[in-house]
C-alpha cells in the first residue's frame, strides 16, 4: 500500500451536533476499493486521484496519539466519512484497529461508518470503548436485495452479510443501525423494498435507520455513475438525464409519500429515524448504564 504524508489526522467539526453527535472526524485511509457506483467521494471537489486505489497515511497512529493526548474534550470521533475504515487492506495494516486502541486509551467515543463485516474483528475494543464513552456503528445499506447490492456495491460484502454483522454487534450491546443513503431513483426507491429493509433491520437488531430519500450527482461522480448504469441497467441513464438534468441533489420521485411510508414502518417496529432522537438515545443509553453501575 502506498502511504501519503499527513500533518494531522484528527479534525474538530462544527456540524457534529446535527450529524450523529460527533465532535471530531478522521479518515485513516484515502480512496476506497468497494467500487460503489454512486459514491459521492469520487466528486472532483475532494481532489482524490485514482479513487479506487486505497492509500494509507504515513505515521497515522503516531500523529493520532499525539493529537488525542493533547485534547481536553473527550468527545466522539467519527471514522469513515470519506473512506471505509474496513477496506481489505485493513486486514494487513490494522490502521483502524490501532486507532480504536488509542481511542480507548485516551477515553474518547467513536462513531463508525462502514459497509464491511470486518468490523466484527474489533468487537472487543468497541465493547471496552462503550464502557467509558459513546459508541455508534452505522452500516450503509441501500437495498434489501443481495443481487442488486452486488451490482451497485460490487467489492464489498452483500446486504445479508451486513445485516448479520448488525445482529452480532447489537447482541453485544453496541448501538448499531443503518444509513439508508443514498436512495437511488428508479433502482432502490421502491416502496416494497424500503418496507422490506425496515423489517430486516428490526429482525437483525438495528436501533435506527436514517435516510434523505435522495442521492447526489456531481462532476466525476455523475460520469462514473452513468457509465455503470449503461453497463448494468441499460436505458436508465437517459431516464436520469431527462428527470434530473444536471441537478446536484436528486430526490427520489414521490419522495414525501415514500418517506411517510418509511416513517410508518419504522414506528411499527420501534426503529429510530430522526437524527436528534438517534443522538440522544445512543448517548443516553451509556449514561443510564453508568448510573446503574453505581448501584
Amino acid at each position: 500500500m502506498e502511504f501519503l504524508k499527513a500533518k494531522t489526522i484528527l479534525t474538530k467539526v462544527k456540524y457534529g451536533k446535527d450529524w450523529y453527535g460527533i465532535d471530531y472526524n478522521m479518515n485513516l485511509y484515502r480512496g476506497c476499493s468497494h467500487g460503489c457506483i454512486y459514491c459521492d467521494s469520487r466528486s472532483q471537489c475532494y481532489h482524490i486521484e485514482n479513487f479506487d486505489s486505497v492509500k494509507g497515511k504515513e505515521n497515522a497512529l503516531f500523529i493520532l496519539e499525539k493529537e488525542l493526548s493533547g485534547k481536553k474534550e473527550k468527545g466522539v470521533i467519527g471514522i469513515g466519512s470519506m473512506s471505509d475504515p474496513y477496506n481489505p487492506l485493513e486486514l494487513e495494516y490494522e490502521q483502524t484497529r490501532g486507532a480504536l486502541k488509542l481511542i480507548l486509551k485516551y477515553g474518547f467515543g467513536v462513531s463508525i461508518d462502514t459497509k464491511s463485516d470486518l468490523i466484527l474483528r474489533d468487537i472487543d475494543l468497541l465493547k471496552k470503548i462503550n464502557e467509558n464513552n459513546n459508541v455508534i456503528v452505522k452500516f450503509t445499506i441501500t437495498t434489501p436485495k443481495d443481487e442488486l447490492s452486488k451490482k451497485i456495491e460490487p467489492h464489498v460484502c452483500m446486504t445479508s452479510k451486513r445485516l448479520e454483522a448488525i445482529k452480532k454487534l447489537s447482541d453485544k450491546g453496541i448501538f448499531v443501525g443503518i444509513m439508508m443513503n443514498p436512495v437511488l431513483p428508479f433502482l432502490t426507491a421502491k416502496e416494497e423494498d424500503i418496507k422490506e429493509l425496515v423489517k430486516l433491520a428490526y429482525e437483525h437488531g438495528a436501533k435506527f435507520i436514517h435516510t434523505f430519500m435522495s442521492m447526489t450527482l456531481r462532476e466525476n461522480q455523475r460520469d462514473y455513475y452513468f457509465q455503470k448504469l449503461d453497463k448494468h441497467f441499460f436505458g436508465l441513464k437517459e431516464k436520469y438525464q431527462k428527470f434530473y438534468g444536471n441537478r446536484y441533489n436528486c430526490p427520489i420521485p414521490n419522495s414525501k409519500k415514500i418517506y411517510k411510508i418509511f416513517i410508518k414502518e419504522c414506528q411499527k417496529y420501534g426503529i429510530l429515524y430522526d437524527m436528534t432522537e438517534i443522538i440522544q438515545t445512543y448517548k443516553k443509553e451509556r449514561k443510564e448504564s453508568e448510573q446503574l453501575s453505581l448501584f
